[in-house]
């Protein structure tokens, strides 16, 4: 869970983008992707999540310079139906991958009320919300998850076998925002969590229902998209390349008038902001609203970028030979 942060410094917008773009091309990626990445990154920032937001450029930098990742991926559609799409993403970010495949949702989606896309062959996807609200963006309802490469062993908990798996679902709205859900099913309970003893004893349930999620995620988003459960029968010229995902767009038009049902979004979305606020918070509000009010708000002020987040892109800066501009 991303959180505000309470010491920071403010970044503009596009000196981030600038900084990450030009990482991405020290590592060997090309610049119109390069600029591409940095800007699906730096606007995960503006919405507050900050996990999956301009920091990740290090990482990517290092496994594209070490070989693990492809740098400039051309990506391809390697099957197709009618409603049904799988893109191949070349060894590289799955961010190219899976956004093509939102794209390409779209017209299928409004021909046939339904339509799925599942990608293969990458790395990391990012945020699953990134390519659940491209779908919302033209009035239909998104679901996103993925799967990476496990490494399943006797000794280790069955808690492992979720692995990190991201979820994400997006409604349209009207003249109000669309409700994103975007989550990692298994957060607070790694291995390295110091709160899993306490959540079993005091939420079983909870426990339960977040890794169930996680072992959906990996069914649909790693073994749909030929990820195998046993890390031996993977082939890849890539080793970075260890994850899939899955991409399903629905028109609300085929069950509702779609005006009506935008309707009924925007009035949960007014009732439900005059409620009483969960403890601990200043007001009431559904999964998307605080993200899209950041987006807003810091695209002018700028990114609130705390003292761990700017020393992982000096770092990396440092390494890359790379000038941080703030």
């Amino acid at each position: 869970m991303n959180v505000d942060r309470r010491e920071f410094v403010k970044v503009d917008k596009g000196k981030m983008k600038s900084l990450v773009s030009t990482l991405a091309q020290k590592a060997g990626m090309p610049e119109e992707k390069a600029d591409f990445l940095a800007g699906l990154l730096v606007t995960n920032d503006l919405r507050g999540v900050f996990s999956h937001g301009s920091r990740q450029i290090a990482t990517y930098a290092r496994i594209m310079r070490d070989g693990m990742i492809n740098p400039d991926p051309q990506i391809r559609m390697a099957n197709e139906s009618s409603a049904t799409i799988t893109i191949d993403g070349a060894g590289g970010l799955g961010y190219f991958a899976a956004y093509r495949a939102a794209e390409e949702l779209i017209d299928r989606c409004r021909q046939f009320g339904i339509a799925a896309a599942v990608t293969r062959n990458h790395g990391h996807i990012g945020a699953a919300g990134i390519y659940s609200r491209i779908l919302a963006e033209y009035g239909l309802i998104g679901y996103v998850t993925s799967g990476h490469q496990l490494a399943l062993r006797p000794e280790d908990s069955i808690m492992q076998a979720a692995g990190g798996s991201p979820m994400s679902f997006a409604i349209p709205g009207g003249e109000e925002v669309p409700m994103v859900l975007d989550f990692g099913t298994m957060h607070d309970l790694y291995a390295s969590s110091p709160h899993v003893p306490e959540l079993f004893r005091l939420a079983p349930g909870l426990v339960f229902r977040s890794m169930g999620l996680g072992f959906m995620c990996q069914a649909l988003g790693g073994f749909l998209a030929g990820v195998p459960a046993e890390e031996e029968r993977a082939e890849r010229r890539y080793p970075g390349a260890n994850q899939g995902s899955l991409i399903i767009a629905l028109d609300p038009g085929c069950f509702i008038d779609r005006d009506v049902f935008k309707k009924e979004m925007d009035t949960y979305m007014r009732l439900t902001r005059e409620m009483q606020p969960m403890p601990g918070y200043e007001k009431a509000s559904l999964p998307g609203v605080l993200e899209a009010e950041r987006e807003a708000d810091w695209g002018v002020t700028g990114i609130p970028v705390d003292e761990n987040h700017r020393a992982v892109l000096s770092k990396a800066a440092v390494e890359f030979g790379v000038e941080l501009p703030f």
